[in-house]
């Protein structure tokens, strides 16, 4: 095994079920690491890492904080390297019930079971020639672990009621969580972590990347602002220091909401933090009477609180309703309400590591 690390790399907890192989688009080159934006020396030397798996076709896990661009680095390695042409399919293993693990992975025949109508691809068919994402890897159970280490010692597979075939198929895991210390424990098979454990990617925290913090916020305002149509709006030096002084446990994630939720409430040329999670510079409220104040209080609050939601949740406005836990009709009315577009926060922009 070749150990490929980044420093600052640290270990903590890592699309639903499997999408469809990722369309024609197939960046080459630089273009391939276009998101991923930073110039502090741990993420450079990262980034390097990455350039230099992509040159091969080895398994490899990658491991990192919630937030710190896992699937980004993942699609950087399939993009840079001879299967950019071809599928990159992203698999969420928390997603899968452990009795359909099979079927996902290695898809059915038709008849093989109750209601299994017609022949299903499995995500490993759906990547052929190309690469298998698979993400939250420390999530998938007992059974679902025995079976993706028979393929990855082969690379042959058995559909559910079908017959033995064979893959052309790189794998890439990913992690936020020690696997190691889990196989160590008896909670995670020691073979199938030595099968994933071949080249190995750590990324850096955020806290560990000194002023990209700052880089990475100017280039969410700047994509923001053009998503939303608002003029250009630059950083205030105290909010600079705030952001290099927080610890960002959700790392990149955390910030690119942060950033989305204060350019959508900022109606001025300079973004100060502090005054974005207050819904903008608001006047005294003693100087209004209190029905007054306590309604403008409710509204700031209604719309710094839809913001963020939608941000988090993309714009689906059914997962958003699920975790405010308000009916699907009241939050739109609410959204509505306050002029925030849903089709806004989904958005075609690209997410930034």
């Amino acid at each position: 095994m070749e150990r490929l690390t980044a420093p600052g790399g640290g270990s903590a907890r890592g699309s639903s079920r499997a999408s469809a192989a990722d369309g024609p688009r197939s960046p080459a080159g630089d273009d391939a690491l276009t998101n991923l934006v930073g110039a502090s020396r741990a993420f450079l030397e990262a980034v390097e890492l990455i350039r230099r798996i992509s040159a091969c076709d080895a398994t490899v896990l990658i491991q990192g904080e919630t937030g710190t661009g896992k699937e980004l680095a993942a699609r950087a390695i399939h993009y840079l390297g001879s299967r950019r042409d071809a599928p990159f399919v992203p698999l969420n293993c928390g997603a899968i019930p452990e009795m359909l693990v099979e079927s996902e992975l290695f898809g059915h025949a038709r008849g093989a079971f109750t209601d299994a109508r017609e022949s299903r691809q499995g995500v490993i068919a759906q990547a052929e020639g190309g690469t298998l994402f698979l993400d939250e890897i420390e999530a998938m159970g007992a059974r679902g672990q025995v079976a993706l280490l028979r393929f990855l010692q082969d690379h042959e597979y058995r559909p559910v009621g079908g017959y033995p075939r064979g893959a052309n198929v790189r794998v890439v895991a990913s992690s936020n969580v020690d696997l190691p210390a889990l196989a160590t424990q008896g909670r995670y098979r020691q073979d199938l972590l030595f099968r994933l454990n071949i080249l190995l990617l750590e990324l850096p925290p955020l806290r560990d990347r000194g002023d990209d913090v700052v880089l990475l916020a100017e280039t969410f305002v700047k994509r923001f602002c053009r998503q939303y149509r608002k003029p250009a709006m630059a950083l205030h030096p105290e909010t600079s220091a705030q952001l290099r002084a927080r610890d960002w446990p959700g790392n990149v994630r955390e910030l690119e909401n942060l950033i989305h939720r204060a350019v959508v409430l900022n109606d001025t040329a300079v973004l100060q933090l502090d005054a974005a999670a207050e819904g903008a510079a608001r006047p005294r409220l003693t100087v209004r009477r209190f029905r007054e104040a306590k309604a403008s209080a409710i509204a700031a609050f209604e719309k710094a609180y839809l913001a963020e939601l939608l941000a988090h949740t993309r714009g689906n406005l059914s997962l958003a309703a699920r975790i405010s836990g308000k009916e699907r009709s009241r939050l739109g009315k609410l959204v509505k309400k306050h002029g925030l577009s849903r089709a806004v926060f989904s958005g075609g922009a690209e997410r930034v590591c």
